[in-house]
């Protein structure tokens, strides 16, 4: 590890483990476009049984998981309830009003979680000339709130308002694991989710969508539309199957990781704003008055680094961080001007 970079930029850049890459090669497949690709089926009803929901789709990323959502569950004319920091409002290059025709009414959501208070004035606004919510997209765990996973009281709060929700699971299992709530509890709570195995469970690509059997068969038809449409894809969803089978348990590693990076940030920058008690999962982000100079330097020192907005750094433990890894970046951070 010392001659290697400390890559903490994202757990997108996960390496798929030996066991993917043996599955993959000897994977079954057929053509996915037809349905008749035995691996992918197998991977989509897979997902489906583990989060509950009656069927799956398999897509090539997260941001096409979210937007089908969107495609397939706001209405023309209404608006989507969603956090202001949200992955699917702020990063994703502007793709619901592209390729969904939607708007988005954003609400607070510094904790990561948004207010029961704010999604009801909302609805209740309707009746006074506001555009009628018909959507409310939730992130579980909530990437710029260090990762934070909801409180299921809360998020079952906030869906029995009544309108339909997107649950953008991305890091999902993160959340399962830090807070010992099943996915699936999770899940219920939302008409569709989204989970991305190419995050913390190293698969090389793809991502899932799940939800009622009519939903994801129209949702089927809506990822041809995007051009999602895959042939042998087998050969990546076997990759997938490893990451649910095998790479759930061990995200508990990358949690303790990203603490240690926290309480090096927090003794480093005390009024950066980061809470190592607040870090459950696997990011850190705390404000820096140049950080752009920042992630700079630390890359001369071997460890990259993110931003994730003006002023705000990002770390993110994975599986390719060990603890030597980590005990270089902490004295990285430590040195820096």
């Amino acid at each position: 590890m010392a001659s290697e970079v400390v890559d903490l930029r994202s757990d997108t850049v996960t390496r798929p483990t030996p066991e993917m890459r043996r599955a993959m090669a000897e994977a079954e497949v057929g053509d996915d476009v037809y349905g008749e690709d035995p691996t992918v089926n197998a991977l989509e009803d897979a997902f489906a049984e583990r989060v509950g929901k009656e069927a799956s789709l398999f897509v090539p990323s997260g941001t096409m998981g979210n937007q089908l959502a969107l495609r397939l569950l706001a209405p023309a004319g209404t608006t989507v309830l969603a956090g202001r920091r949200q992955h699917v409002v702020i990063y994703e290059n502007g793709a619901a009003g592209r390729n969904a025709g939607v708007q988005f009414t954003t609400l607070d959501d510094p904790d990561g979680t948004i207010s029961v208070d704010d999604v009801r004035w909302a609805v209740e606004a309707a009746d006074h000339h506001h555009v009628r919510p018909g959507l409310l997209c939730l992130e579980n765990t909530h990437m710029p709130a260090d990762g934070a996973p909801w409180p299921l009281d809360r998020l079952q709060e906030v869906a029995a308002v009544g309108l339909p929700v997107h649950l953008d699971g991305a890091r999902l299992f993160n959340a399962e694991v830090a807070s010992g709530v099943a996915a699936s509890a999770y899940a219920a709570c939302a008409t569709t989710v989204m989970c991305c195995l190419s995050k913390g469970l190293c698969a090389p690509v793809g991502s899932m969508l799940a939800g009622p059997a009519d939903l994801v068969a129209e949702a089927r038809g809506e990822r041809q539309r995007l051009g999602g449409g895959m042939r042998q894809a087998g050969v990546i969803a076997a990759a997938g199957l490893i990451a649910l089978e095998r790479m759930v348990e061990r995200l508990a590693d990358d949690h303790a990781r990203a603490r240690r990076l926290a309480e090096a940030v927090a003794d480093r920058w005390p009024d950066g704003g980061c809470d190592p008690s607040a870090v459950r999962t696997n990011v850190v982000t705390w404000r820096h008055p140049d950080a752009l100079a920042l992630v700079e330097w630390l890359g001369g020192e071997g460890v990259l680094a993110g931003t994730i907005a003006p002023g705000v750094v990002r770390l993110v433990t994975h599986h390719d961080i060990d603890d030597d890894g980590v005990e270089r970046a902490v004295k990285a951070l430590a040195a820096a001007p």
